[in-house]
């Protein structure tokens, strides 16, 4: 690591300009989102992604999403942009928001993985979207972190594990979301979610009227399948110790008693309501069960924090599959190899 930046008051210009210039150089920069935060590089250039997906050890056929700072530089960037991608766009961008959209050739086809299209995204971060904006050059971002790891959220959580394989890290502070953008492909003029995230199904459907949700997002993806974007193939967002997933039910807290009793040395990611249950277990809580905003916010540190604790297991409590709840689920079913109990 060359430079470490404090931007979580003000970007400093004299700091912004060598920001830049190790962008220009095809370097690698730790940088916040709205959403997690993210290892950016240039995203015109196939040496600085490749260069992303060394420092990941992330699976070359595991294609980025490309950040830019305004519709413009969509425009400089994809070939075609029907009505129902226009409008999504103007709804959700700037935003925790992708769009799936056919590429020009300018962008690298390592950020693509050899496909024809490319995931683009324009966060509303003012970070982010100044390194952009100044340097005009869009960024390709994926989650900073170890492919598989839990997406970091805040400096604290991924500085050791990535610290010796950038160039430069900006602490932004806190990111405000905590979960990766919804992915969305328009197919056949039906908006198509390929990753759910905080712009929900509801969201997509009150701004163009339809929406349809891609049948990968809880199964397994045969490893040969292609994909388009990112969180769909993968074990994803897992830390080392196994998982286990406890679906929202009424048997809820009788089936943690139950896993408790197989795995003594277990710890409990779950609600602030439910903690006094089980104040004889490591707990950590990720918040009130209704609060599905500060869960997303915390869902990933909590991951974090369950290798330091030294168990056999960690107990996930679940939230019902619906609103932002859909996306919580995603990231937890990756995060437990599929391994729930219902």
């Amino acid at each position: 690591m060359e430079y470490m930046f404090n931007w979580k008051n003000d970007i400093n210009k004299n700091e912004l300009d060598k920001v830049i210039n190790v962008i220009k150089n095809d370097g690698l920069v730790i940088i916040p989102t709205e959403t997690v935060y993210g290892i950016a590089a240039n995203a015109l250039s196939d040496e600085a992604c490749t260069k992303i997906f060394v420092a990941k050890g992330r699976a070359q056929d595991n294609p980025l999403i490309v950040h830019v700072s305004d519709k413009n530089m969509i425009k400089r960037l994809v070939k075609n942009i029907n009505d129902i991608e226009e409008k999504l766009i103007d709804t959700f961008m700037p935003g925790p928001f992708t769009l799936i959209l056919e590429k020009k050739d300018c962008i690298s086809d390592v950020a693509s993985a050899m496909g024809d299209t490319i995931g683009i995204r324009m966060p509303s971060n003012k970070i982010i979207r100044e390194v952009i904006k100044e340097s005009n050059i869009p960024l390709a971002a994926p989650s900073a972190n170890i492919s598989g790891r839990p997406s970091g959220t805040c400096i604290d959580d991924i500085i050791e594990e990535l610290k010796d394989r950038v160039d430069v890290i900006i602490d932004g502070g806190k990111c405000n979301i905590g979960i990766e953008s919804t992915v969305v492909k328009v197919i056949n003029n039906v908006p198509t979610i390929l990753r759910p995230g905080y712009i929900t199904e509801e969201d997509i459907k009150k701004a163009v009227g339809k929406v349809e949700i891609s049948k990968n997002l809880f199964k397994k993806v045969n490893k040969n399948e292609k994909v388009e974007s990112p969180g769909m193939k993968y074990r994803h967002y897992a830390p080392k110790t196994k998982c286990i997933l406890v679906e929202k039910n009424i048997n809820q807290i009788e089936n943690i008693k139950k896993i408790l009793k197989e795995y003594p040395n277990a710890c409990i990611i779950g609600f602030k309501e439910d903690e006094n249950t089980f104040r004889n277990n490591k707990y950590i809580n990720i918040g009130k069960k209704e609060d599905l905003r500060e869960i997303a916010k915390n869902i990933f540190t909590a991951l974090r924090k369950v290798d330091k604790l030294k168990v056999d297991v960690a107990i996930i409590e679940g939230v019902e599959k619906e609103g932002l709840g859909l996306s919580i689920m995603n990231r937890l079913v990756r995060a437990c190899e599929n391994n729930i109990i219902s």
